[in-house]
């Protein structure tokens, strides 16, 4: 038999109706019906060519063929747990693979990490480039977008989808704002949105921005003010695929990310 073919879950069926002898109390055990472990076990039965359960005056009992593979069986269920248990154990080791935008981990991100540092000394923290971080290649365990949101990740929003205007004069133009005097022209066309606010700051123009880049830019001391909020259609967003983002700790690092949002 080949392992790729393993009859797993009727083999976990087996292995609860045999300790039960009970095919009630095993579908109770893995929160199945009755008839489903019936089933299951007759599959199992076809598939190996033997009996494995006879029904007696006394109820259910095991055949010779089911007691001779049991201790086997369980013996192999101990080393899946093991298996498990090893998979995960890189989890307590706290290293994180973040793919952040460099302006926003500048202004935003980079406070709130060395935060997170300070009160776990043991974390290490690995930045990969921000732009389109590709979670197979780069094996990233977190990642940072500006978007609509989180697309086919997991994910959760760091602010509302609001900009702001920082600076005053000519408009400045950015990828996430290419056309900010509308149908004329920008005289200044910079790569991102930080630079953008670095050349407001500067004294260059004037910019539309995500809000929350704003604020960090302002909680650092490098602008003084900024507009009225307005909607946009984009937002910072903490993204992972699903098994990733179930990670103790990539849970740990969002929760302390996203703290500002319960204190609001």
């Amino acid at each position: 038999m080949k392992r790729t073919h393993l009859p797993l879950n009727a083999l976990r069926v087996l292995d609860a109706a045999a300790r039960h002898l009970s095919f009630t109390r095993a579908a109770d055990e893995l929160a199945v019906t009755p008839a489903a472990v019936g089933q299951q076990i007759r599959a199992l039965e076809d598939l190996l060519g033997v009996v494995l359960f006879r029904r007696t005056a006394k109820g259910l009992e095991l055949t010779e063929e089911a007691s001779a593979g049991l201790e086997p069986l369980r013996e192999g269920f101990l080393q899946f747990e093991a298996a498990v248990q090893a998979m995960q154990a890189g989890q307590s080791a706290h290293v994180y693979t973040l793919a952040v935008p460099r302006e926003f981990f500048a202004a935003w991100a980079a406070p709130r990490l060395a935060a997170y540092r300070a009160a776990h000394p043991d974390a290490r923290i690995v930045l990969v480039d921000g732009e389109g971080g590709d979670f197979a290649q780069a094996n990233l365990d977190l990642a940072v977008i500006l978007a609509e949101g989180p697309g086919e990740l997991e994910g959760v929003a760091l602010g509302p989808a609001l900009r702001v205007t920082v600076g005053a004069g000519e408009w400045i133009a950015w990828p996430g704002d290419p056309h900010p005097a509308g149908d004329g022209d920008a005289l200044l066309h910079v790569g991102d949105a930080g630079e953008a606010i670095a050349a407001a700051a500067a004294g260059m123009g004037r910019a539309r921005v995500p809000q929350l880049l704003a604020q960090g830019w302002r909680e650092l001391g490098r602008i003084d003010a900024m507009g009225e909020a307005e909607p946009a259609r984009r937002a910072y967003w903490l993204v992972a695929p699903l098994p990733q983002w179930r990670q103790k700790k990539v849970q740990a690092l969002v929760k302390h990310l996203t703290s500002h949002l319960a204190e609001g």
